[in-house]
């Protein structure tokens, strides 16, 4: 006589919790690696990353969301926690780092929206922690199937730095107050373009397949061609679940 194993509620509970620690443990191995500042400033060491990259392959067998190119989790604010080098984040904050000493400059944080198709990814740069600076990439996501997706770079802006005043030195206010001066009386057309930035177009001359290895209200998981993940955790409030469209993929 043959025993079969009923999946009961009791089995989809423990799943869960197996789901929840899985993903604790991957947002502690992140910390423990040294966070976001570490990555950025290649500090992670081999034990580090071999520890990290275990335990996305741990959650990821866990993916709760079989079509996540269709959630509508994959829409809203997303923080970078880990990525690897063909990451268009990894793109944006290299094209501020190229540009700026080191000793002068750091990487604050490194974001993507995405949102009706497209996606911005911003670096976020402050300069003696005086200025912030960011290069926002633009880029436009098309479905290929449940999990994979198309992503081609649209243009690249850089912003107009912002300076607080609050954060100036007492002995450089006045030269600061000046120069404000000297900027409100330029050509309201000039003023206008400084204010736009730099934008640099790309016109989907590069562009990239990944998969959407995971996906829950929290933390986005996807992989490039090479294999290499990229984790980002949501920002903003997770939009409630409902039933997700079919898509007719591109070919």
């Amino acid at each position: 006589m043959v025993q079969q194993t009923v999946q009961g509620p009791s089995a989809a509970y423990a799943k869960e919790m197996e789901r929840l620690s899985a993903k604790e443990s991957l947002l502690l191995a992140f910390k423990d690696a040294g966070g976001f500042e570490a990555l950025i400033a290649g500090k992670t060491t081999e034990m580090q990353c071999i520890d990290v990259n275990e335990r996305i392959v741990s959650l990821e067998r866990l993916n709760p969301t079989p079509r996540p190119t269709t959630s509508p989790y994959l829409e809203g604010q997303w923080s970078f926690e880990w990525f690897g080098s063909g990451s268009p984040g990894l793109f944006a904050a290299r094209f501020l780092f190229e540009r700026f000493p080191p000793a002068l400059a750091n990487l604050s944080k490194l974001d993507m929206v995405i949102k009706e198709e497209y996606a911005n990814i911003a670096a976020n740069m402050k300069l003696l922690n005086l200025i912030e600076s960011s290069f926002i990439l633009s880029t436009r996501l098309s479905i290929e199937g449940p999990m994979r997706m198309k992503e081609e770079y649209v243009e690249g802006i850089f912003e107009s730095p912002k300076i607080y005043e609050e954060t100036i030195p007492q002995q450089l206010r006045s030269a600061f107050a000046q120069t404000a001066s000297t900027v409100q009386q330029l050509p309201a057309s000039i003023r206008d373009a400084m204010a736009g930035g730099f934008k640099i177009p790309l016109g989907g001359t590069f562009q990239r397949l990944f998969l959407i290895s995971y996906l829950d209200e929290e933390v986005l998981i996807i992989r490039d061609t090479a294999g290499v993940p990229d984790v980002l955790t949501r920002l903003d409030p997770a939009p409630l679940p409902n039933v997700e469209t079919i898509t007719e993929y591109e070919s």
